[in-house]
C-alpha cells in the first residue's frame, strides 16, 4: 500500500493579496478620472480622505516588483469606473483605459494574474446625482456597458473576475449602491428592488464575460460572517438560520442557481414588497450562473432569539464570548473560515476563491525600520491551516488572497488601521514620504508561498499588541 501523503494544495493554487481601487491609486482626479461617491464621502474627523491613498497609481512598478518578491501569482484590485467612464456614461476615457492596460502588462511581466473586480462601492458621482444610483435600471444598463467595454479591452488579460464586491452588504448599505432613501415610500421595498436590480447587473456581467471572453471566469462575491447560535436554545438556533438565510444564503443561492430562494419570496409576498422583474429578468438570472464562489472572511458572530427585532432586514447578531478580538471588535475565527468553506461547498459544488482574509492593527516602524507583526503572522498561519483542512475534508479552494499587500486606507477612510505585509509611511493627514518597509510578515508569506502553503512555521500563539 503506497502510504505518501501528497500535499492538500495543488500546483498552481493562487496566492497573493487584495486590494480595491480607491483604497490604493490616489490620483483621484488624474487621467481624466472623473469623482465618485467615494469622492464625495464627508471625512471624519481625524481621519483621512481617499485622494492620495498610497499613491498607487504612480507608483505600481514599485509595488508589483515587492509583490513578485513575495512571489505573488495573483492580485486582486478593481477597476474605478469613473476613471473608465467620467460620469459613468457617455465614452470610454482612453487615458483611463490605458492606465488599466499598463498595470495589467506589468503583472502579467512579473506573474502576476489580476484578479479584477467591476465594481467596488465606488460609483460614478453623476449617476447617484441623476438616477439615484443601483436604483435605476438605467445604471444597471450602464454598469452592462461598462463590464462590456472592460471585457473587450482586457479580456485576453484577465481571467478571473469578479461583478460587485460583498454583494450580500446591498440589502443593508444602500449607499454603497449610490442610493438615497430619503425619497422612499417604502424602504424595506426599496432595499429589495435595489438587491433585484443589482443581481440583474450581476447575470448581465456574467452574460457579457462569457460572450466576449472565452473561458473568462466570473463570481458572486459575499463577505461571509459565520454565525453560530448563542446557546442551545432551539430559538436561538432558528434564530441563526435566519439571520444567515439573509447575510449570505440568498445572495450564493441566487448566484449559483439562478433563482430567488422561497424563504426570501414568500416572506416578500407576504409583505407585498416582491421587487419588480422586468420582462426576461427571471430568464436572465437563470442562464447566467457563476462560475466560481468568492468570498471576504474576517470575523464571526453568535445569534440571539433575544435580541432579534421584527422591524429589522437583519437582526440578533451578538459577540461571542469564547472568542478573543481585534480593537475594531471584529472577533478572531480562524474554524469560522473553514465552517464557511464547508458549508458553501457542500451546498453547491464550486469551487471556491478566498479573495479577502487579514487583520487590521495599529502599527508604526520600529528603529529597524520594520514592524515585527507576529500577530499577523500567526492570524494569517492559523487560518491558512483552517483552509488546509478543509480541502483535506473535500473543500475544493483554488485561491487565497489576504487583504492588504501594501497598507491602505480603509473603507471607512482610517489609514492607522494596517491590513498590509508592507508598511507604507503615512499617517491620517500626514501623507509623510509614502515610502515602503517589508513588515516581519513579508518573508514569512514569501516562505508560505514559496512551499505552496506546506511551510507555515508553526509557534506559539501571539497576542495583539
Amino acid at each position: 500500500m503506497n502510504m505518501t501523503k501528497t500535499a492538500v494544495i495543488p500546483e498552481g493554487f493562487l496566492w497573493g493579496g487584495a486590494v480595491t481601487s480607491f483604497q490604493t491609486e490616489g490620483a483621484w482626479d488624474e487621467g481624466g478620472k472623473g469623482p465618485s461617491i467615494v469622492d464625495a464621502r464627508p471625512v471624519k474627523e481625524g481621519q483621512s480622505d481617499w485622494k492620495t491613498a498610497v499613491d498607487f497609481y504612480h507608483r505600481y512598478k514599485e509595488d508589483i516588483a515587492l509583490f513578485k518578491e513575495m512571489g505573488f501569482n495573483a492580485y486582486r484590485t478593481s477597476i474605478s469606473w469613473s476613471r473608465i467612464f467620467p460620469d459613468g456614461e457617455g465614452e470610454p476615457n482612453e487615458e483611463g483605459l490605458q492606465f488599466y492596460d499598463d498595470l495589467f502588462d506589468e503583472m502579467l511581466a512579473n506573474g502576476i494574474q489580476p484578479v479584477i473586480t467591476l465594481y467596488h462601492f465606488d460609483l460614478p458621482l453623476q449617476l447617484a446625482k441623476k438616477y439615484n444610483g443601483f436604483a435605476s435600471r438605467k445604471v444597471v444598463d450602464l454598469f452592462d456597458k461598462y463590464a462590456r467595454t472592460v471585457f473587450a479591452r482586457y479580456g485576453e488579460k484577465v481571467k478571473y473576475w469578479l461583478t460587485f464586491n460583498e454583494q450580500n452588504l446591498v440589502l443593508t448599505n444602500l449607499q454603497y449602491w449610490g442610493v438615497s432613501t430619503d425619497e422612499a415610500d417604502n424602504e424595506e421595498a426599496l432595499r429589495y428592488q435595489v438587491t433585484h436590480n443589482s443581481f440583474i447587473a450581476h447575470a448581465k456581467a456574467v452574460k457579457a464575460l462569457h460572450e466576449l471572453v472565452p473561458g473568462g471566469q466570473m463570481a458572486g462575491m459575499v463577505t461571509y460572517m459565520t454565525t453560530y447560535p448563542n446557546s442551545c436554545l432551539p430559538e436561538d438556533v432558528i434564530a441563526n438560520m435566519k439571520a444567515k438565510e439573509l447575510l449570505v444564503d440568498f445572495y450564493l443561492d441566487v448566484f449559483a442557481t439562478g433563482e430567488y430562494p422561497s424563504y426570501v419570496t414568500s416572506n416578500l409576498q407576504r409583505k407585498g414588497i416582491m421587487p419588480h422583474f422586468e420582462e426576461g429578468d427571471a430568464e436572465l438570472l437563470k442562464e447566467n450562473t457563476v462560475d466560481y464562489i468568492s468570498i471576504s472572511y474576517y470575523q464571526s458572530q453568535t445569534v440571539s432569539s433575544e435580541k432579534v427585532k421584527e422591524d429589522a432586514i437583519i437582526s440578533g447578531i451578538t459577540p461571542n464570548p469564547n472568542l478573543k478580538a481585534n480593537e475594531w471588535g471584529w472577533a478572531i475565527d480562524p474554524i469560522g473560515l473553514r465552517v464557511s468553506l464547508k458549508d458553501m461547498y457542500a451546498r453547491y459544488r464550486l469551487p471556491i476563491f478566498i479573495t479577502e482574509n487579514g487583520i487590521g492593527v495599529r502599527e508604526e516602524l520600529n528603529d529597524n525600520n520594520t514592524v515585527e507583526d507576529d500577530y499577523r503572522i500567526d492570524y494569517l498561519r492559523n487560518h491558512i491551516n483552517q483552509v488546509k483542512l478543509a480541502m483535506e475534508e473535500g473543500v475544493e479552494v483554488f485561491g487565497y488572497l489576504t487583504w492588504g499587500s501594501t497598507d491602505l486606507i480603509s473603507s471607512g477612510g482610517q489609514f492607522e488601521k494596517r491590513y498590509g505585509f508592507i508598511y507604507v509611511n503615512r499617517g491620517e493627514s500626514d501623507l509623510r514620504d509614502l515610502k515602503r518597509y517589508k513588515k516581519k510578515s513579508f518573508n514569512w508569506y514569501k516562505q508560505v508561498i514559496a512551499t505552496n502553503g506546506e511551510n507555515l512555521e508553526e509557534s506559539k500563539t501571539v497576542t495583539l499588541p
